[in-house]
């Protein structure tokens, strides 16, 4: 169950719910968020919801017997939305889109994709300045003197900045350059680095493991919520199966069964999710028409030329295009 307490609950009957709740035979563990503070009870006993319900102090009670609470729609039935700052917000009702390149590389790639953003009423970039890359060989990314860079000409054109942490130490020292944290899909269950992103009063966008679950990733947004950080979304970007048509197999029942299971932000990664240029924005579509609330997906100035993940990046000719069929399919969809 989640015990949601009211904002002036004193500290006396914060714990006398506490000694109730572990009354019931239910392990009790306090959360405290952004947002408020919960008491997660976890047990199996039948009990009468109303004890606690008619208790000094607290706000709301619900029963959740998913293994995820905090992140569950059982409780929290309104879909969370997430602002950014300037009029930038993320969640239902909103398509948000994200684009950029895999790889921070230079200064004038930064300009000519800022430009193209702007351009096409783009607000959130994506790059990677820390790469984690199959090979030890390949191009690993420019570092915090890379974000920095990257940083002082987004903030110059307005827009907001997305970049995957791969590591703990790198949470503090990229934390004044972003404004959003990824986690990519090697590192969604490094549960010291969910952990540590719960300490922190940005969001975060958890990509789904290479091979894993739909529960597996609910329960990794779990760890950073219950860290205190409910400033959370969730992405889909394909997971590797026996296909090797295709860079991964894009799993299109995710982004309804996400929307159901859970209040988060869904978003959708297509160009991860079939790894194949011009196949990306058919998935982008696609995904919207499912449910997604917002698009990540990887552009640059000249696809052939990028440090990484060329065969899989749009061109901008093909980005204002896909930006234009993606504004036009969530309006459809929105009138149904």
């Amino acid at each position: 169950m989640i015990v949601k307490l009211e904002q002036d609950v004193s500290a006396a009957e914060k714990e006398a719910l506490i000694e109730k709740v572990k009354s019931l035979e239910y392990k009790v563990t306090t959360v405290r968020t952004q947002e408020a503070e919960y008491l997660v009870g976890t047990g199996s006993k039948e009990f009468d919801i109303r004890l606690i319900g008619n208790s000094k102090g607290v706000e709301d009670v619900h029963r959740v017997s998913d293994v995820y609470k905090l992140v569950s729609r059982k409780w929290k039935v309104q879909p969370t939305r997430i602002s950014l700052g300037d009029g930038v917000e993320i969640g239902e009702g909103s398509l948000s889109i994200m684009a950029g390149p895999c790889s921070i590389e230079s200064e004038e790639q930064i300009d000519l994709v800022s430009r193209h953003l702007v351009e096409n009423g783009v607000s959130i970039m994506r790059g990677g300045v820390f790469k984690p890359r199959s090979s030890p060989y390949s191009f690993r990314g420019v570092g915090l003197a890379g974000l920095k860079t990257w940083s002082g000409v987004a903030r110059a054109n307005g827009i907001k900045i997305i970049s995957e942490v791969m590591d703990v130490a790198q949470i503090e020292e990229m934390y004044p350059y972003i404004d959003v944290y990824q986690v990519g899909a090697r590192n969604t269950q490094n549960f010291n680095l969910l952990d540590a992103l719960g300490r922190v009063d940005k969001p975060v966008l958890i990509k789904r493991g290479i091979s894993g679950t739909i529960e597996e990733l609910l329960q990794s947004a779990e760890y950073i919520f219950s860290g205190g950080n409910e400033k959370l979304m969730l992405c889909e970007r394909g997971i590797r199966t026996y296909e090797r048509s295709s860079r991964n197999t894009f799993d299109l029942n995710a982004i309804p069964i996400l929307k159901e299971k859970s209040h988060l932000p869904v978003i959708s990664d297509p160009s991860h999710g079939i790894g194949i240029r011009h196949h990306v924005e058919s998935i982008a579509l696609a995904t919207l028409m499912a449910g997604a609330d917002g698009i990540i997906y990887e552009v640059h100035y000249s696809p052939e030329d990028a440090y990484s993940d060329g065969q899989q990046t749009v061109d901008f000719r093909e980005s204002s295009e896909m930006i234009r069929k993606m504004r036009e399919v969530f309006a459809l969809r929105e009138g149904l």
